[in-house]
């Protein structure tokens, strides 16, 4: 059975290239009907933290990475302890103090990586390993191969940036009379200039991801692109299609460029797919911890998710986009508002607030009507008065239709705003 890992250390939160890595490793298991591993490196007991390690945990079940097993390697301390003294009982290690050293033989070690090709190395570039520090903890090398071997990983898929570790830890392999596994070293992510990843360029948590209104399934389906790709130039792909095609093989050697646009373009398409009730329902923790006094339920709240379904690309957009429903004060555009509430509508402005104020049923639909019916009587163009109104209304000139914003914003709130609107 094809067994794979994921082994994170607790000493960061989850960026997206660790992220990337999970993901290839999940979907290699799902693919081949195997298991997904979870293990948790922490032997660094002083960089280790528990916030971290919540955070990992919660950012892959958000991404709905999960797992098999699960294990900590802070659990297994006495496990290293027993293969190392078994090492130096057959003479493959040696004391230096209180430290446990690995004896490199010279000879000349061949790696064939799935992704790579054939990787071969001269161990007079390798200096004795240490397996166990000074302070009875294992080193990440000697912990990781015993681990990899009584867990029965058949393949152990990471990023390139472990290569150079590859070479040492199949001499520990061999020391210890374990079977080596397959080896495939994923292409680093790279900025879009293609130099490394920084913050800036979008190496940041998955959890600040999560915190921008990005979707799982977006994020999800743009790190599989990362270095793969399911043909005939498909960018938006379920899970399910994914899973029929992909191969470890089939990634490119080559580094991937990471592109925020993209992953907002991708995460857009989410969001215009999404039922709206369930986007309303993403939608509502975010509004409330901005406005904890909003009222979230019901359908008007999901006329308002409707109302700009289309105009997100992430889920934090709908709190810019809607910041003048929620609140009592129009939160004016200077641009907006010095391009069109400077001449004096205000007799405009009275006529059509009179107006609306006479409808008794008060929606999108009778609010054009009466919008029409004020120009017509005043024998002005329309686009005269629209854009005024939309600024007086909601402090911006663009946005979507404006009746359909009239009724979002309700018939009380709509007058009084038209008559506050050059005063």
């Amino acid at each position: 059975m094809v067994r794979v890992r994921f082994a994170p250390s607790p000493t960061g939160f989850l960026h997206i290239g660790s992220a990337r890595t999970a993901l290839f490793n999940w979907m290699v298991a799902r693919a081949q009907g195997g298991k997904f591993i979870l293990r948790i490196e922490d032997t660094d007991q002083v960089r280790s933290k528990t916030e971290f390690l919540e955070e990992i945990l919660e950012s892959m079940k958000w991404l709905g990475l999960t797992w098999d097993e699960y294990y900590k390697q802070s659990d297994r301390f006495d496990i290293y302890r027993q293969y190392a003294g078994k090492l130096l009982s057959e003479g493959k290690a040696y004391q230096d103090g209180a430290a446990v050293v690995l004896k490199v033989p010279q000879k000349s070690i061949k790696l064939y990586d799935l992704i790579r090709g054939e990787i071969v190395v001269d161990t007079k570039e390798i200096k004795d390993q240490v397996l166990m520090k000074s302070d009875g903890s294992p080193t990440y090398s000697f912990a990781c191969v015993v681990d990899d071997a009584l867990m029965e990983m058949t393949c152990i898929i990471r990023g390139e940036d472990h290569i150079s570790n590859t070479p040492k830890q199949m001499l520990i392999y061999e020391a210890l009379d374990f079977k080596i596994p397959k080896f495939a070293h994923l292409p680093l992510i790279l900025d879009p200039e293609g130099g490394r990843m920084s913050k800036r360029a979008g190496a940041t948590a998955v959890s600040e991801y999560r915190t921008q209104g990005f979707l799982p399934q977006a994020i999800v389906n743009y790190l599989m692109l990362l270095g793969w790709s399911p043909g005939n130039n498909q960018e938006k792909v379920s899970m399910a299609s994914a899973l029929k095609t992909f191969s470890i093989k089939k990634v490119n050697k080559a580094g991937a460029a990471f592109s925020f646009e993209k992953l907002q373009w991708l995460n857009s398409q989410y969001i215009r797919e999404m039922d709206t009730a369930r986007l309303a329902e993403a939608l509502r923790p975010l509004v409330a911890a901005r406005y904890p006094q909003a009222d979230l339920q019901g359908a008007d709240f999901e006329r308002m998710v409707q109302l700009y379904k289309g105009r997100m690309n992430t889920l934090a957009d709908f709190l810019d986009w809607t910041d003048y429903i929620f609140t009592d004060l129009v939160p004016f555009d200077p641009e907006a508002k010095a391009a069109h509430l400077t001449r004096d509508m205000g007799k405009e402005f009275d006529v059509l607030a009179q107006q609306l104020g006479a409808v008794d049923d008060f929606n999108a639909k009778t609010a054009e009507e009466t919008f029409r019916s004020v120009v017509a009587g005043l024998g002005i163009e329309a686009g005269t008065l629209v854009h005024p109104v939309r600024v007086a209304l909601t402090g911006r000139a663009v946005g979507p239709g404006l009746f359909d914003t009239m009724a979002v914003l309700g018939k009380e709130r709509t007058i009084r705003r038209l008559k506050e609107g050059f005063h």
